[in-house]
């Protein structure tokens, strides 16, 4: 792939900080078509330097299965130079036991404070005043994808609202559809679960949940709703059959299901497959109830080494990561939205455009890793998992339970 004149040079002047070139590996859990594509864009740019390799290390399975490989590695001397995490406190013990490399000076010296919007994404990588991370996009969490031409083949219109989508899910169904693509992963259910709770709670009940730690709210009538609706969608779920993510995403792509709840990461799954948004899939941020835009995202963080020079390559890439070629090439294959704000976005689909409007407007909520620790949000995502696959939990007692969680939540 040949690279623009712009971005050799953005990456020549990385190259310029380093005196000799060093392997790095990277760890990362982008393994689905989507997100290698997108993926690939950052290891291009870095093996453009001449000076740098990128080091390919992909951990299948999702954030569940590599976070724990990941700091197993860093906590037993074996730590790879680059890791992917979600910004936001998974990474907070690894900071305070000194492990990780302060990217302070590099942060400072290129002005991050004035290019990351929204300016919570810094603050997520900052830790006692220091910055340890470089957040990379603005993934949300916040979408509903619809297949188009599952609701023709059904002679039904493609649903606008969570409402419309709900009335259509029978008729759905017996044309031959599953209405709602839901694979096994924890995370699917519980990311499923607070996408539905910011929609039909509504923001400021949300926040007494998951910022406020507000057990009470739990209980009172909008996580009602919430809880009620979850048990209509898991009934909706029934015959995905899937494990991972992005086959409930292909299943959507395929016309063999409806729709999915699922971050703005599904996009790169769309894309690979030659879709257009508008014509072949429509997407609903906030269910077309609550249109708001969470902003989580991934960040890359780098353990210390005792080596001045790979230290050296570390903060290189950390700013090759940020820079606008980089991030403009990443974030269009991600399907995800660049943490500058000074790039040029001008030929964004229609999907990315409703994302950046909503943004635009500050229709934002922090995503939940920002809010909740790693041991709560597991609590969580075991609680869903349990709640989505048997009908034998029910919505009152999925509620009770979860209230349980947050009145212990840290």
């Amino acid at each position: 792939m040949k690279l623009t004149t712009s971005l050799l040079g953005a990456t020549a002047l990385c190259a310029a900080t380093a005196a000799h070139a060093v392997d790095l590996e990277v760890t990362h859990w982008w393994t689905s078509g989507g997100e290698a594509n997108a993926v690939a864009k950052f290891a291009e740019a870095l093996n453009a330097t001449g000076t740098h390799t990128w080091v390919d290390g992909a951990i299948a399975g999702g954030g569940d299965t590599a976070r724990p490989i990941m700091i197993s590695r860093i906590l037993g001397g074996d730590p790879m130079d680059a890791f992917q995490f979600n910004h936001g406190r998974q990474a907070e013990e690894l900071i305070e036991a000194g492990l990780l490399l302060d990217l302070t000076d590099v942060a400072e010296a290129n002005g991050w404070k004035d290019l990351v919007n929204p300016s919570d994404l810094l603050d997520a990588c900052t830790y006692e005043g220091r910055i340890y991370c470089v957040p990379v996009n603005i993934h949300s969490w916040q979408w509903m994808w619809l297949s188009n031409k599952a609701y023709e083949d059904a002679g039904l219109a493609v649903p606008t609202n969570w409402q419309e989508f709900v009335d259509t899910a029978d008729e759905l169904r017996a044309a031959g559809k599953i209405p709602l693509a839901l694979g096994g992963q924890p995370w699917q259910s519980g990311g499923a679960f607070q996408v539905m709770a910011v929609a039909l709670a509504g923001e400021e009940a949300w926040l007494k949940v998951y910022r406020d730690k507000d057990a009470e709210a739990v209980m009172g009538p909008e996580f009602t709703s919430v809880f009620e609706a979850a048990a209509q969608a898991r009934e909706f779920a029934q015959g995905s059959n899937v494990q991972d993510w992005n086959q409930a995403t292909n299943l959507v792509i395929t016309d063999q299901a409806g729709a999915q709840i699922m971050g703005d990461w599904a996009q790169g799954e769309f894309a690979l497959a030659g879709e257009v948004a508008g014509t072949d899939y429509t997407c609903l941020p906030g269910l077309g109830v609550t249109e708001v835009i969470s902003t989580g995202g991934d960040a890359f963080y780098f353990p210390a080494q005792d080596d001045p020079e790979v230290t050296q390559a570390q903060k290189d890439l950390a700013q090759l990561l940020i820079s606008p070629e980089v991030q403009v090439s990443f974030n269009a294959a991600k399907g995800s939205l660049p943490v500058r704000g000074d790039v040029n976005l001008e030929d964004v689909n229609d999907c990315t455009r409703k994302g950046l409007d909503i943004l635009a407007a500050g229709n934002i909520v922090p995503a939940t890793e920002q809010l909740l620790s790693p041991d709560t949000a597991q609590q969580i995502n075991d609680l869903m998992t349990e709640f989505w696959a048997s009908t034998d939990m029910s919505a009152a007692d999925a509620q009770q339970r979860f209230s349980d969680i947050i009145a212990n939540a840290d």
